[in-house]
């Protein structure tokens, strides 16, 4: 493994670290604008973060780390009550979660996870994380996130971005096939300048160097405790990541670098991130949607994508320009992402040959994409538990409770 990485052109590994921070961008920058944070000491921070995961699992998973949606509502809420400063306290906190439940999988080993999370709970989840998200793709495909893009210049876009994509992806040799993701952006940028779509007033404005607005955080009980029951659901979350991109990379890494280290390296990414105004950081299903396509397995290609993230977040023009890129254009791309982690999911199923129509598995499966995909969601106000994290917990629940089949021992 050392000897290939030995042998890779920097070229390659930038182009290909380039491409992954590419996929990321939207989503990344998406959080902070929703939650009234900066989107450059996100971009900072999800560098930084990332670095730092790499550092707790000694470059061993192929992750990026960046903004985590999971956190949307919460922080909007307390910034509401709280102000920014002790809500960044709250989420600092939040990662310390993380890291207490690190140890106890440290102390407690693993083999409880096997039990805890077959192939018929990890299966759907890792479905939902990627369908859930599929809406999103679909507005931002169909030009419903764009103020100035109609509907049927938004599917010409789209539609033509994802056409390069899957060509280059299919169809590509050598290096090509490693770039479908920067072919299918390039391609739908240099539509839209010249359909007119695209707004450089932000580029204009933008000054060629600056320092991204960083936040300290203040510490306050009510803002910590309304924050650290939220951490919970995205740990579970972060377990259904971690498996999805062993599916894919065909490696187990709940036993090497271990699950008590990804979720540590996750922990201290979310604090270091809150540290610097920047929202939690969570390992992204864009990015792992990315690796699935062009194979890229090297962890060496997050560090370079994490780089590049801090060069940027100090680079103004540079990161006005990539807020240019057109709604449209990341969304067709993002429709191919977002199936291709809901096929890593089918595959765990498939892989596990059980029967799926025996009434347990049934049972476990249909709740988890239902509540999954359809929106369910318990509690309300401070404590919602919806999406991803609701359905890996009714499948664990289901998993736990539910008698074993007897016709299939």
């Amino acid at each position: 493994m050392t000897n290939n990485t030995g042998q890779e052109s920097w070229p390659k590994v930038l182009l290909t670290g380039a491409q992954m921070l590419f996929v990321a961008f939207g989503a990344l920058v998406l959080v902070p604008l929703l939650t009234g944070l900066d989107p450059s000491v996100a971009l900072f921070t999800a560098g930084l973060g990332t670095l730092v995961f790499h550092g707790v699992t000694k470059q061993t998973v192929p992750v990026f780390l960046a903004s985590s949606f999971a956190f949307i509502a919460p922080i909007q809420g307390s910034i509401a009550s709280f102000g920014v400063s002790a809500t960044l306290g709250g989420l600092m906190a939040a990662g310390l979660v993380y890291v207490a439940i690190s140890q106890a999988v440290r102390l407690k080993g693993t083999a409880w996870l096997h039990r805890l999370l077959p192939p018929v709970v990890v299966g759907p989840v890792i479905m939902v994380i990627g369908l859930a998200l599929a809406p999103v793709a679909v507005s931002m495909a169909t030009g419903e996130t764009s103020d100035n893009i109609g509907y049927g210049q938004a599917i010409f876009l789209s539609m033509a971005s994802l056409l390069v994509t899957l060509v280059l992806a299919v169809f590509g040799r050598g290096l090509l096939r490693l770039v479908p993701i920067i072919g299918g952006i390039a391609t739908g940028y240099a539509l839209a300048l010249v359909m007119g779509v695209v707004d450089f007033t932000a580029v204009r404005e933008a000054a060629w160097l600056s320092v991204p607005s960083f936040t300290a955080p203040s510490f306050h009980w009510a803002a910590i405790l309304f924050m650290i029951p939220v951490a919970i659901a995205p740990a579970v979350e972060h377990i259904g990541d971690m498996v999805a991109i062993g599916s894919v990379t065909r490696k187990n890494y709940l036993e090497k670098p271990g699950l008590h280290r990804t979720l540590l390296g996750d922990g201290l990414a979310t604090t270091v991130a809150a540290m610097f105004g920047g929202p939690p950081n969570t390992t992204y299903s864009e990015v792992t949607g990315a690796v699935t396509l062009t194979k890229a397995f090297n962890p060496k290609y997050m560090v370079v994508a994490a780089v590049i993230a801090i060069i940027l977040a100090f680079v103004g023009k540079l990161g006005a320009l990539l807020q240019t890129i057109p709604g449209p254009v990341m969304g067709g791309i993002m429709t191919l992402l977002f199936g291709s982690i809901a096929v890593v999911g089918m595959n765990t199923l498939v892989r596990a040959g059980q029967s799926l129509t025996a009434a347990r598995n049934l049972v476990v499966v249909s709740l988890i994409l239902v509540f999954g995909i359809g929106g369910m969601q318990f509690g309300g106000g401070q404590f919602t538990l919806q999406g991803v994290s609701l359905a890996a917990l009714v499948g664990i629940a289901l998993n736990w409770l539910l008698p074993a089949e007897k016709e299939g021992e």
